[in-house]
């Protein structure tokens, strides 16, 4: 059996387009066990992901979480389910749609659009595969993770590559590392937070919450732990806050091993027992509201913020559909786009070159 997939007879006259792939980290099908447990098999069996020898952890993996931890997650996914579905997936279609609806009218080029999420449906190889069908033989692999790390932006440029072998007619591909400190982004985080000030008055502490890593990715040489502080920096640069205003932790530690510090349920507990009347939370590293943000912040993390004798909590939503955020989004793809756009590319599709090239293939013998 052939190792690559089956394609269509290569056609000269077919245009080609230029395919956007937004890639998160994904969610399960349904609130449920049964949904969640191959979710969290495929994601905890990620190398990159738990970075542990894995025959140990596959025996740790298969007899211990695996039939303890499906039942409740499934009762924290069910917490946060929208009618419409997982929030995370409702999220990245929508912001999918909207990038589409930006660039359609402010590029005249021939595009493509598609998500793909690492783990769960509809995956990376199934996006690429869309993106492919329609024709597309430029692909832009567009990570939702502003921060870099290798357990999230490399891994899924690891499934895309992956991917890729499989193709016997390659499409080009392009990938965004990461766009922590990009002013669209960061601007898009102020306005977020400026608009709920608006709403509900200015708080008297703004904690930043992003996701953990183990601390030993910080001495391995990954630069996620930096990425966040440059945009915890200037993100408070953009709102006028000193240093003594806000604070930058780490959420969703798992295991015994030490994460990187300050932990943000520690720091809600510090927060609670120092009395603060009105806190801010937002979580600048993720740019769709998942389990990890309202389920994890907005649920568990108030109920530590509270228990330890804290005033207010208030959560401040990821940027989600913000016109702000789309608008920033749209500029990151239109950078990357740089020289795919061309004019003459353009021009080429205009003036129907495509069939020129089809007529001359076809006296060299060409079928199609």
């Amino acid at each position: 059996m052939s190792r690559f997939v089956t394609e269509p007879e290569f056609s000269h006259d077919r245009p080609a387009r230029i395919g956007i792939l937004l890639v998160n980290l994904g969610t399960p099908n349904a609130p449920t066990a049964a949904a969640v447990k191959p979710y969290l098999r495929q994601f905890l069996s990620d190398p990159r992901v738990v970075e542990i020898p894995k025959l140990l952890w596959q025996l740790i993996l298969r007899g211990i979480i695996l039939n303890v931890r499906p039942k409740k997650s499934a009762h924290k996914y069910a917490s946060i389910w929208s009618k419409e579905g997982s929030p995370l997936q409702v999220w990245t279609q929508k912001q999918a749609r909207l990038l589409k609806g930006y660039l359609g009218e402010r590029l005249n080029a021939p595009l493509s659009f598609a998500v793909g999420m690492r783990y769960g449906e509809p995956s990376i190889a199934a996006g690429l595969d869309t993106l492919k069908a329609d024709g597309c033989d430029r692909i832009l692999l567009m990570p939702l993770y502003p921060q870099y790390a290798a357990s999230t932006t490399a891994t899924a440029c690891d499934a895309a590559f992956a991917q890729l072998q499989r193709y016997r007619n390659q499409p080009a591909l392009r990938t965004v590392r990461s766009f922590h400190d990009h002013p669209g982004y960061i601007a898009a985080l102020a306005e977020q937070v400026r608009t709920h000030w608006q709403r509900e008055g200015r708080g008297d502490h703004l904690l930043m919450s992003f996701h953990g890593l183990p601390r030993y990715t910080l001495t391995k040489g990954d630069p996620y732990f930096c990425h966040c502080h440059k945009t915890a920096r200037l993100l408070a640069e953009s709102l006028g806050l000193s240093d003594g205003q806000y604070t930058v932790s780490f959420q969703s530690r798992f295991g015994k091993a030490e994460w990187l510090k300050p932990y943000t349920a520690d720091m809600l507990a510090q927060l609670g027992k120092a009395q603060t009347g009105k806190l801010d939370v937002i979580c600048p590293g993720f740019v769709a509201d998942c389990l990890e943000t309202l389920e994890e912040i907005a649920i568990e993390g108030k109920e530590t913020f509270l228990t330890a004798g804290g005033g207010s909590f208030r959560y401040i939503a990821c940027l989600n559909d913000s016109t702000a955020w789309i608008n920033a989004l749209a500029d990151l793809v239109e950078r990357e786009l740089s020289g795919w756009l061309a004019a003459d590319w353009q021009a080429e599709y205009a003036a129907g070159l495509a069939r020129e090239s089809r007529e001359r293939a076809r006296k060299l013998g060409a079928s199609k």
